[in-house]
C-alpha cells in the first residue's frame, strides 16, 4: 500500500535518522518544508520533499493536503488513563478551600481511585479506558505511555497492567506501560510504610515481569509519599529485574529527588513544578528528559514548570498531559502546547519539539516516533486549513485537525 500526500502547505518537524531528543537553544528550532509532499507505504514513511521535485509514480492513495500542514502525532510519555470513575467530588473540595494535599490526608486523592479501581472489573475498566484512547486519539496523540499506581496490591495493579495490554492490541498507536506501584501507601500500610516497601520489591516487581506486563518502573518521590531512600530501594529492584526508572518528583517540594533519578539513570522526571538551581544543574548533560506536565499546573492551581529557565540553561523538555481523575483530567496534548507556550513562555517550535521528539524520548521511542523521519512510523496529524504551526498553540480552544493518519491509514 503506497499512500501520498501532497500539496502539502508545510511539513512541520522533518528530521534526520540519527536525532533523538532536542536540547536546550535547539529547541528553538523546528524544521519544515513548504509546499511538500510526503510519501507512506504500509506503515512507514519512506520519502519527503518539495512538490516541485515529486516524480510523477502511481499510488494506491492520494491525500491533497492543500492549505494544510503536516507534523507528526503528539507523544504523550505520562498519563494514568486506566482508572475507574472520576473525582468530581474532589474537584468541588477544592472549590471550597481545600488543597490537594488535605484532600490526599483525608483518605481522598490516589486511595480514592485505588478503592474504586479495586472494585471494579478489568472488563469494565477496559470499557472507560477505550473511551479515554478514543479521546486521545482524535486531539492527535499516536504514541502514549499509560502507569499503574491506582491498584495498590498486586491483583489491582496487574488487572490495571492487563488492561493497558489489551488497549495496546486494540488501538493502532504505541503504547508503553510503566509499573506505578509507588504511588501512595496503602490505608493498611500508613504505619507500616517500610514493609509496603519491601512487599512492592519482594512481591510485586517479580510478578509484573514474570508476566511482562511493564517496560518502566515509577516512584512518586515526594513528601507525605515516599521518601527518597525508598524510591531508590524500588528503582535498584526494579533495574535488576530490568525495569526501567521514571520518577514522579518535584511536584511540591524539592527533596533531592532529582539527583537520584539522574544517578539511577532515570529515562525521564516528571512534573519538576519546584525546580532548584541544584536540579537543573544535575540534570544538565544527562541522558534523563525532564517531563512538565503544565495541565495539571493549571487544573490544581500550583506553580508551572520552569521551562524558560530550564531550556536557557541547556535542558531538554519533554510535555505530557498527566491525564488522571485527580490532578489533569484531560489527554488533550493540544492543549498541554498551548498551556506550555501561555504559561511556561515556551516559544511554538519549543512547545512543539517537547511534544513530539522529546516526548518521544521519553517513552524510547525516538527511533519510530516522533519526527517526519524516513523510516519512522506514519503516525500524523493533518490540520485543517490554518495560516502557520504557530496558530495551533494560539488558537488553543479549537479543533484544527482535519485528518489522523496512524500506522499509515487515515484513522
Amino acid at each position: 500500500m503506497r499512500t501520498i500526500i501532497k500539496n502539502i502547505k508545510e511539513l512541520v518537524q522533518i528530521r534526520d535518522n540519527h536525532i533523538d531528543r532536542i536540547i536546550g537553544k535547539d529547541m528553538k528550532v523546528l524544521p519544515t518544508i513548504k509546499n511538500a509532499y510526503l510519501i507512506i507505504k504500509n506503515d512507514i514513511i519512506t520519502d519527503f520533499g518539495l512538490m516541485k521535485d515529486l516524480n510523477h509514480l502511481d499510488f494506491d492513495k492520494e491525500i491533497d493536503a492543500t492549505g494544510k500542514l503536516v507534523l507528526p502525532s503528539w507523544c504523550d510519555s505520562h498519563t494514568h488513563i486506566v482508572y475507574a470513575g472520576n473525582r468530581e467530588s474532589e474537584f468541588v473540595d477544592r472549590i471550597n478551600g481545600l488543597t490537594y494535599e488535605e484532600i490526599a490526608l483525608k483518605g481522598g486523592g490516589i486511595l480514592n481511585s485505588a478503592k474504586n479501581l479495586q472494585d471494579t472489573s478489568e472488563d469494565e475498566l477496559f470499557v472507560q479506558a477505550s473511551v479515554r484512547i478514543e479521546e486521545i486519539i482524535q486531539s492527535g496523540t499516536g504514541a502514549v505511555e499509560i502507569k499503574s499506581g491506582y491498584g495498590l496490591e498486586i491483583g489491582a495493579e496487574i488487572k490495571m497492567l492487563r488492561v493497558i495490554n489489551r488497549l495496546a492490541h486494540k488501538f493502532p498507536i504505541a503504547f508503553k506501560s510503566t509499573f506505578l506501584g509507588a504511588h501512595a501507601f496503602p490505608e493498611s500500610f500508613k504505619n507500616k510504610k517500610e514493609e509496603y516497601v519491601k512487599k512492592i520489591c519482594e512481591e510485586m516487581i517479580p510478578q509484573i515481569v514474570q508476566h511482562d506486563l511493564a517496560e518502566f518502573i515509577d516512584v512518586f518521590c515526594e513528601k507525605n509519599y515516599f521518601t527518597v531512600e525508598q524510591m531508590e530501594t524500588i528503582l535498584e529492584t526494579g533495574k535488576k529485574y530490568g525495569l526501567i526508572p521514571k520518577i514522579h518528583v518535584n511536584q511540591f517540594n524539592s527533596i533531592g529527588g532529582v539527583e537520584s533519578g539522574v544517578k539511577h539513570n532515570a529515562l525521564s522526571v516528571d512534573h519538576l513544578e519546584i525546580m532548584t538551581a541544584e536540579d537543573i544543574a544535575v540534570l544538565k548533560d544527562s541522558k534523563t528528559m525532564p517531563v512538565a506536565l503544565p495541565a495539571c499546573s493549571f487544573f490544581l492551581g500550583i506553580p508551572y514548570t520552569p521551562a524558560r529557565k530550564m531550556i536557557d540553561q541547556g535542558l531538554p523538555l519533554a510535555l505530557a498531559t498527566d491525564f488522571n481523575p485527580g490532578s489533569s483530567p484531560t489527554g488533550n496534548m493540544h492543549f498541554v502546547v498551548a498551556s506550555a507556550c501561555i504559561k511556561m513562555n515556551m516559544t511554538p517550535e519549543e512547545a512543539i519539539n517537547a511534544a513530539t521528539m522529546n516526548g518521544a524520548y521519553a517513552m524510547n521511542l525516538s527511533h519510530s516516533h516522533g519526527s517526519i523521519s524516513i523510516g519512522k512510523k506514519a503516525n500524523l496529524i493533518i490540520t485543517k486549513p490554518i495560516p502557520s504551526y504557530h496558530f495551533i498553540p494560539y488558537a488553543f480552544g479549537s479543533n484544527l485537525i482535519d485528518q489522523i493518519i496512524l500506522n499509515g491509514n487515515v484513522y
